[in-house]
């Protein structure tokens, strides 16, 4: 139960009890108050410390073998391959740790970009705060498809709805009474006069006063008795893992083997030992996980960059693989900006600039556009339907609102698609009514034509009917005016609603947004079918998505009642071929959705509106608006546009391919590079040879030769043909069987070479042979890179990456210093090796790079002449 029971208060008590007012708060209260009552904010599970985090590292497969090989190492006189392997891991460790945190404190930032506002009374005027601000005592003013974001006692309501059932689980929205006082001790669902946190306006509006903020509200209650949940992983970090596990066994497998040749051969079980650990370390690539963790969050950033917030990482992954955009129309196709075009008043259609608003008619229509109307004129970059009809004309809307007041009102419903209110207009009590062309037609008993109230004869009607078509179909939204002559009413209800007096049309326009036909024909590119679903009526969607490209010859369109008739099996066999669906309710969005998902389909939908919430949900990537979208369509999302805009889709779309390509091409680098490192150690163990690496060798390759190229892999730019590849398979291992092939080939190749350096040093002595292996290895790896950054020839697709040519260069002067200069020589365990010698290494370094880029160019010359 609520500590105070305001439920159970009259309203004026409870402004005395929390010294409150209907003119809100001051401003000079605020700070007080928060001491007085606390902060608007629900407690976080605690954060975890550097520490943990650090540790958390170390939980991966592959790193506990490392850590199992450097034990050994150390138990078998190996102290130095036992610090070089912790150093190895610790830093990667580190590094870990420090994108961890970074991350965390880019989401905290991307968080405030989407955080949820309340709209308040402060100071006697209405203003727009982060829910966070709201503080015990506010006045808060509630509005359709606000998420409440406190407990709070409602003042007053009109047709106010709300849904509970995050605190109740009961689905059906509640409606609200403010004008009763209840007894105490009601449980939460029976508190009709209250408004509780988390909470969701499904209809209508209200004002209240905040009792109760925070940790102090009721689902604050229920957050101090929830248990940590554990937080599932994501799809990729699912692949990551398998990858390990797999790697993994092959490793363990690959050492035991040798490790059993080495005793069947007879050689010293410590030797045998440090052949297995040299093995293992050579081939796992321990810079992979903190590779990963880099890419997707230099990815994720440059997508907020670009007007796409991603709130979950799996998001990210999703995006590749897309093959469905379910769209709205308004405001994310089209500019959200509407104005009106036509008019048509004594059954004429009209160009706005043509009409005087000097006749009855006239004068009737520019009323009924004003007076049944709740918008107020606002310089935003989005005009409302009841925003346009107010700009119509020059004249002073508050004065005109001022001069004729309303007297009662019955809001607009989306079951009912209609609007009344009841104004002194002129002297009698007239009631407006507005709303959907084909739902007012057919209430409407009459028209005002030329000064004088005819009859609605079949005629007429047909003839209304026909010019509202002529309307729609040019892509007009059309509103339907009418009044009614009440009389002596004072009060009107959904029954005065009959025996109207039509009085005429207005036809507006929501322009598509330039870049959207563009966009539209790359999803087509990128192997993307685009779909609208709209609220508007069938010929206005269908004129917007003939215009934008989204409806093509042979397409489909359904509206909701065509689509409610239909069963699963019939919805089945067209769901590919629509491509528009009209006037649906939320209820048929879900049902689009699932259908298009089990015909195997990846699905994101794109919405605003409360009523995209339980689409944006059951799709696989929910997309919401950030600017215009209300909170609980972002809540329900996984990314947020911030600017409203379908080409923005796109982008994100091939953001989503290029971060998943890079980190494709960056494991086919670590993994070819290190199965040439495995293939050495497995060629001199088989042939009872000496060891092919210094511990101090792999220090310095998984330091260098494999993270600097790995991370310039994983920056590499967008690829212009990307938007050309068709959508991957969500289940598609990141080692295909056509990246398996390339990396056991290019593995071979690398390794192969590195094999005939081995046996020139090995010419001079074992040392000498280790030498050339080091340089060879590390320097074919550096020049590996650039046939791993694209699955083109760096003749067709050049290196514009500077970070590619950072890393190498660096690599190469790092390399060259080590093996040139004599006091790094001794360090780094490396021989003096003849003129003659690291010519050959080199040459042997860069014939892998040549090899693979002529095979490459080869393939490309072919299919160019196809």
């Amino acid at each position: 139960m609520m500590e105070n029971e305001y439920y159970s208060m009259d309203i004026d008590i409870v402004y005395e009890k929390l010294q409150s007012s209907p003119a809100g708060l001051s401003t000079d209260e605020v700070e007080s108050r928060k001491k007085k009552y606390g902060i608007n904010v629900l407690e976080e599970k605690k954060p975890k410390s550097k520490a943990r985090v650090f540790l958390e590292q170390f939980q991966d497969i592959l790193v506990m073998i490392l850590i199992a090989s450097a034990i050994i190492s150390l138990f078998t006189g190996g102290l130095e391959s036992t610090i070089v392997i912790f150093f190895v891991i610790s830093l990667n460790a580190t590094l870990g740790t420090i994108q961890y945190f970074k991350a965390e404190k880019s989401l905290k930032s991307l968080k405030s970009l989407s955080s949820p506002t309340t709209k308040v009374i402060r100071n006697g005027m209405e203003t727009r705060i982060q829910s966070s601000e709201v503080i015990v005592g506010d006045v808060v003013v509630l509005e359709t498809g606000d998420i409440i974001s406190a407990d709070i006692r409602l003042i007053k309501q009109v047709n106010l709805e709300i849904n509970e059932s995050s605190l109740t689980g009961e689905s059906l929205s509640v409606e609200k009474n403010a004008n009763i006082v209840l007894k105490k001790d009601l449980p939460i669902a029976e508190q009709k006069n209250m408004a509780f946190s988390s909470s969701l306006v499904t209809e209508g509006r209200g004002l209240g006063i905040v009792v109760a903020v925070g940790m102090n509200t009721e689902i604050g209650k229920i957050a101090k008795a929830l248990k940590e949940t554990k937080k599932d992983k994501t799809p990729l970090q699912d692949s990551l893992d398998n990858f390990s596990k797999n790697l993994a066994i092959i490793i363990i497998s690959i050492c035991l083997i040798v490790f059993g040749l080495s005793l069947y051969r007879h050689v010293k079980l410590l030797d045998a030992l440090m052949f297995a650990v040299a093995l293992a370390v050579a081939a796992i690539p321990e810079a992979l996980s903190s590779i990963v963790t880099i890419v997707l969050a230099l990815g994720t950033q440059k997508m907020a960059v670009e007007k796409a917030i991603v709130k979950e990482l799996k998001a990210v992954e999703g995006l590749g693989c897309i093959t469905v955009i379910c769209t709205d129309k308004t405001g994310t196709i089209t500019q959200n900006k509407m104005s009106v075009r036509e008019i048509l008043v004594n059954n004429k259609i009209k160009g706005v600039d043509d009409v005087t608003f000097n006749s009855q008619e006239e004068e009737y229509l520019l009323a009924c556009s004003i007076l049944c109307n709740n918008a107020n004129l606002k310089n935003n970059k989005k005009v409302s339907t009841e925003e346009a009809l107010l700009k119509m004309t020059n004249i002073d809307i508050e004065h005109f609102k001022e001069k004729y007041k309303r007297i009662d009102e019955v809001p607009f419903e989306s079951n009912r698609k209609l609007m009344s209110t009841l104004n002194f207009y002129k002297g009698k009590n007239i009631m407006f009514t507005k709303g959907a062309f084909d739902i007012l037609i057919n209430r409407c008993s009459g028209m005002i034509n030329n000064g004088e109230i005819v009859r609605m004869t079949s005629d007429i009607l047909f003839d209304l009917k026909m010019k509202s078509k002529l309307m729609s179909e040019s892509g007009l939204r059309v509103i339907a005016l009418s009044y009614k002559d009440v009389q002596s009413k004072r009060k009107i209800n959904i029954s005065d609603e009959n025996n109207l007096i039509f009085i005429g049309l207005v036809g507006m326009i929501d322009p598509p947004k330039q870049e959207t036909k563009r966009a539209i024909s790359d999803s087509y590119i990128a192997g993307i079918k685009p779909i609208m679903i709209t609220g508007d009526n069938k010929i206005t969607a269908l004129a917007i998505a003939k215009e934008v490209g989204i409806f093509k010859d042979g397409d489909n369109i359904l509206t909701g009642v065509e689509l409610e008739k239909l069963s699963e099996n019939e919805l089945d066999k067209i769901i590919f071929s629509t491509s528009v669906y009209a006037r649906v309710t939320p209820r048929d969005k879900i049902r689009i959705v699932t259908a298009l998902q089990r015909n195997n389909q990846v699905v994101a939908f794109v919405g605003d509106g409360v009523n995209d919430a339980p689409a944006i949900k059951k799709a696989n990537i929910g997309i919401s608006m950030g600017d215009g979208g209300t909170e609980v369509s972002k809540d329900a999302s996984s990314i947020i546009l911030i600017d409203d805009n379908y080409s923005t889709i796109i982008k994100a779309v091939r953001n989503g391919r290029n971060i998943y390509d890079n980190i494709q091409n960056a494991i086919r680098f670590l993994i070819s590079g290190n199965a040439a490192g495995i293939l050495s150690v497995l060629y001199t163990s088989l042939l009872a040879l000496p060891i092919p690496f210094a511990p101090v060798h792999l220090l310095f390759i998984n330091l260098l030769t494999d993270s600097l190229p790995a991370i310039a892999i994983g920056m590499e730019p967008m690829k212009e043909d990307l938007i050309k590849q068709k959508p991957r398979k969500p289940k598609e291992s990141l080692i295909s069987k056509r990246v398996f092939l390339k990396i056991s080939f290019e593995g071979i190749l690398i390794a192969f070479f590195t094999i005939l350096s081995y046996h020139i040093g090995l010419e001079t002595n074992q040392y000498a042979a280790r030498t050339c292996v080091f340089l060879t290895l590390c320097s074919a790896r550096l020049f590996h890179s650039f046939n791993c950054r694209s699955r083109h020839s760096i003749i067709k697709d050049k290196v514009k990456n500077k970070v590619m040519y950072l890393s190498f260069l660096l690599g190469m002067i790092l390399l060259n210093l080590v093996i040139f200069v004599p006091f790094l020589q001794p360090i780094f365990k490396v021989w003096a090796l003849t003129k003659e010698q690291i010519i050959k290494c080199y040459i042997f370094s860069i014939s892998p790079t040549i090899i693979i880029q002529t095979i490459l160019l080869i393939k490309e010359s072919f299919w160019k002449s196809k």
